[in-house]
């Protein structure tokens, strides 16, 4: 959901034309009154690009002189059969490393499974401390990518960096504010396939922000697709590349913003999902 009023177009779902956001009873700002017009702030614009533009440009530098050794996919291009999303049927993985799951099957579900877990984990808030971040790398990307990504990744997540986001200098969140960063994976396809290399995108809705009274920056949504190619190594799926792109979109819901208050709350009693096909 994007916060934002009322908002007039041509091209709304079911002919209406139109799409609305209802902020928290009594309330006339979201959080410590950074209100929103259209469907977001510049403020709350430029954190999330801010993010994603950081993530992908570390991302890419360490990923510099990788190649794609995968064949294609059959049925590559077109649209994704019914079952892409089905479950498998196989036991659920039960092993994990760093709280991020392993031990997936080498196959192309086993791949895509391992894609939403990790789409999960680099999401999480867990990216914005080194010690963490670090641990979270050392789970999900191929032995040898890990030293180029967690150096970009030093460079990225900067004091300064932190601070757009309303955090400490340091990454710590400041007392009386909860900090939202997660990802959950809305369905996986795959898109080229080998032996023990595989290509996934992975479709995401996010949250990200400061849930507290005074908040500048309050918990905002965004929808994007992940791409990872996948390779077969230490008996599990790791990644060698990873890269992000915007959408697709849903149009806003007519729902009511809820208060800071409660974007907590809900932070913090509903746990995240361990995926498994």
């Amino acid at each position: 959901m994007s916060l934002g009023d009322d908002q007039e177009g041509s091209g709304g779902y079911g002919g209406t034309g139109q799409t609305r956001t209802r902020y928290p009873e009594g309330a006339g700002d979201v959080y410590g009154g950074a209100r929103r017009s259209g469907r977001s702030s510049s403020r709350s614009l430029v954190t999330v690009v801010g993010v994603i533009v950081l993530l992908i440009a570390a991302i890419a530098f360490a990923n510099r002189g990788g190649d794609d050794g995968s064949s294609s996919a059959e049925g590559a291009g077109g649209k994704p059969k019914a079952s892409s999303t089905a479950a498998s049927g196989e036991t659920p993985v039960q092993s994990k490393s760093g709280g991020v799951p392993t031990g997936f099957a080498h196959d192309a579900q086993g791949a895509q499974s391992a894609a939403a877990n990790y789409a999960v984990a680099l999401g999480s808030t867990d990216m914005f401390a080194k010690t963490t971040r670090d641990a979270v790398l050392q789970t999900v990307i191929t032995p040898s990518r890990v030293a180029g990504l967690e150096a970009a990744l030093d460079k990225a997540y900067t004091p300064e960096f932190n601070e757009t986001l309303g955090l400490s200098r340091d990454g710590s969140t400041p007392a009386g504010y909860t900090f939202v960063s997660r990802t959950s994976p809305i369905g996986t396809k795959v898109t080229q396939t080998s032996a023990d290399a595989t290509t996934v995108d992975v479709w995401c809705g996010g949250l990200l922000g400061l849930a507290g009274a005074n908040s500048t920056n309050p918990v905002t949504s965004s929808w994007f697709t992940i791409t990872m190619q996948l390779e077969w190594t230490s008996n599990t799926w790791k990644i060698v590349t990873h890269s992000q792109k915007e959408g697709p979109s849903p149009v806003p819901g007519d729902d009511k913003a809820s208060s800071a208050d409660e974007m907590a709350n809900a932070v913090q009693e509903f746990g995240g999902f361990t995926y498994a096909r």
